[in-house]
């Protein structure tokens, strides 16, 4: 019991009779609180998170962390003059609560509900949307400078995260801020973490910045020395400890920053509200761009999550007095299946090399970093690196393996086609969360890829049905000598016992059932709902086929045709959208081979779906079992081919 209490001791701590966060309506209600108050807040804007996240999920971690920083950053910059643009969103729960959206906060996430990012149709306080990182400092420059344009006052501020700002975006945006912001003024958000502990020299710098043995040292001393002066020695010390930790900026200020023309203020104590709220006054006062670094702690508030903020970045519900999830039921996740086939292939075969842009854990690669330190590489936020890294890695004969999610792959299309498929190099895409990802929403929805990928000369794409087709997947793309692409959802696998891998002829489907009706054909993990609506629908007296295509491309176009013939009419069925995909695909042969077998196609609209589970979503869109038989059911009786 004393274990359970210690998690949450620090969401005690408010007043039950005198709330304050009840009473927000809008950021204008921060501009007179004082310090007192503004922690009071702080601490019942924690606790209302951690209460709806254990209940709908959500990104808790980086939240919980950058509670004090957004009420500072509302009570001093007073929108809407002033405008913050957030990065990536995972920090932006407080920022909702404190615009208006708390009697809406317990749909966070849900169908219907408040988006867990930043969303312009939401709330004229989100300026800007966002999913991925690193767009916050372009995003919040074009602002300035349409404001500037448009004769607007006022300072426009982008929150950006160290493991953000290694990103090639952020660094362009930067660097023309340093010569156009001078309305700019850039919050680094520091706390030594993306997703996974940060990589790279520039998160190594910051890191220096801000726990150097160095700084450390001379803090020290210069304390010691400054104390002795009689008389003004300690009135002295306790202005300059007012002033944001002002010692680390006078003996080891920003110079990476201040060489690209922001004047630098930090680090800052992102826990301390009265450090925060007068170094950002200071920021507010300047003339020109200027960027203040803060020091977090990712999970603060919340010992579990504090304790492993990692687990705890993007989590389902879970036990708010104890931290604990519930335990796993049901088949390994796809990545997890992904992360056991690729560590037994690597386990044969010393050239394969593995390669994720700051997601280790997400990916599954976690597993071959640990087998495999010296072939694993995680290049942080950079996904167009990552390609073009591994393509270079390929020319010398090694066998790279990009594990990225579809949504973030779309970041590095041109590195794709350049400097992988242009070259014809062996390089493996591992596409995870491909499809309906689920209460994230559109920003991380992955339902492009098989549109983007299969446009490109010499890339083949495929698109396993379950965990033992993924794990011949990844062989197959391991021995074809050339780019390669295989997609996986999301989620708990179908229950498919994994055996032996079997290397697939290249661009061969495969017939699961036979029909003389109606044939579906299915790209993917919707195979299995075919085959269960196939199923349905024999007792209905319709019969129905299935072909699982394995290929988008190149497509078994005699495999498919072929079983099409003598059926009143095909089905192609994909969770990607329509347009480009896997069905236009099957259309565009059927043309060329003048096919006279009507084809209809089931998948996502010309628009972009909103969050939601993936059952719910994929029962609106009509992609689970009963969809797919009611649309045959309805093409049939209504005389549709």
């Amino acid at each position: 019991m004393e274990e359970k209490r210690s998690a949450v001791t620090n969401l005690q701590d408010t007043d039950p009779e005198s709330p304050i966060l009840p009473g927000i309506r809008s950021p204008a209600d921060l501009w007179e609180m004082d310090v007192p108050q503004l922690e009071q807040l702080a601490r019942e804007v924690r606790k209302e998170i951690l209460e709806v996240v254990s209940r709908n999920g959500g990104h808790l971690a980086s939240n919980l962390g950058v509670v004090e920083l957004t009420i500072a950053l509302h009570h001093v910059f007073h929108m809407p003059v002033d405008r913050i643009v957030w990065d990536v969103g995972h920090q932006a729960y407080t920022h909702k609560l404190l615009t208006g959206r708390l009697s809406q906060f317990p749909t966070l996430r849900r169908k219907g509900g408040l988006s867990g990012f930043p969303k312009r149709e939401e709330s004229p306080y989100d300026l800007f949307n966002v999913g991925h990182s690193g767009t916050s400092i372009s995003a919040a420059l074009g602002i300035a400078q349409a404001a500037r344009h448009l004769g607007e006052e006022g300072k426009v501020v982008a929150v950006i995260g160290d493991g953000s700002i290694t990103a090639g975006i952020a660094l362009e945006g930067l660097n023309q801020g340093g010569e156009l912001g001078k309305q700019l003024v850039v919050v680094l958000n520091d706390n030594e973490m993306s997703i996974a502990p940060n990589v790279g020299a520039m998160s190594s710098y910051l890191s220096r910045m801000l726990t150097g043995n160095f700084v450390t040292r001379m803090k020290k001393e210069t304390e010691t020395f400054i104390g002795r002066i009689p008389k003004l020695g300690e009135p002295f010390l306790n202005a300059a400890r007012r002033a944001e930790d002002s010692f680390k900026t006078l003996i080891y200020p920003g110079m990476l920053f201040e060489e690209l023309g922001y004047e630098y203020i930090g680090p800052i104590k992102g826990h301390r509200l009265d450090r925060l709220i007068e170094a950002l006054n200071n920021a507010r006062r300047i003339k020109g761009p200027v960027l203040v670094h803060v020091g977090t702690e990712k999970g603060k508030g919340y010992p579990p999550a504090e304790k492993n903020p990692t687990a705890f970045h993007g989590i389902g519900s879970f036990d708010l007095e104890t931290g604990e999830t519930p335990p796993s039921e049901g088949p390994p996740s796809y990545t997890e299946v992904f992360s056991e086939a690729v560590v037994r292939a690597a386990a044969k075969d010393e050239k394969i090399m593995a390669i994720t842009a700051a997601m280790p854990e997400g990916t599954g690669l976690n597993r071959f970093a640990l087998e495999f330190p010296d072939r694993f590489y995680d290049v942080g936020i950079a996904e167009q690196h990552a390609v073009t890294f591994a393509a270079g890695l390929a020319t010398r004969g090694l066998k790279p393996v990009v594990a990225i999610y579809s949504t973030f792959l779309q970041r590095s299309y041109d590195q794709i086609v350049h400097d992988v498929c242009l070259q014809n190099l062996p390089v493996v895409f591992a596409i995870d969360r491909a499809g309906l990802v689920g209460e994230d929403g559109p920003t991380h929805h992955g339902v492009l890829d098989l549109s983007y990928l299969r446009s490109i000369p010499n890339m083949t794409v495929m698109a396993p049905r379950d965990e033992q087709a993924l794990c011949d997947a990844l062989e197959t793309s391991l021995r074809l000598g050339s780019p390669c692409a295989f997609r996986y959802p999301r989620g708990k696998g179908a229950g498919t016992p994994v055996t032996e891998p079997e290397v697939w002829e290249r661009g061969k489907g495969e017939v699961l059932r036979e029909g003389t009706d109606v044939l579906l054909v299915g790209a993917g993990t919707v195979v299995h709902p075919c085959l269960a609506a196939a199923a349905a629908l024999e007792k209905e007296g319709i019969s129905v086929g299935v072909v699982d295509a394995r290929f988008i491309k190149p497509l078994d176009e005699e495999l498919i045709f072929s079983s099409a013939r003598g059926c009143r009419f095909m089905v192609t069925v994909e969770e990607n959208v329509l347009a480009g995909g896997f069905g236009s695909a099957v259309l565009e042969a059927a043309v060329l081979r003048t096919e006279k077998t009507p084809i209809f196609r089931l998948g996502l609209p010309d628009a972009f779906v909103g969050q939601g589970t993936p059952a719910e979503l994929r029962a609106e869109l009509g992609l689970d079992a009963p969809g797919i038989a009611r649309f045959i059911r309805e093409t049939n009786a209504g005389g549709r081919f």
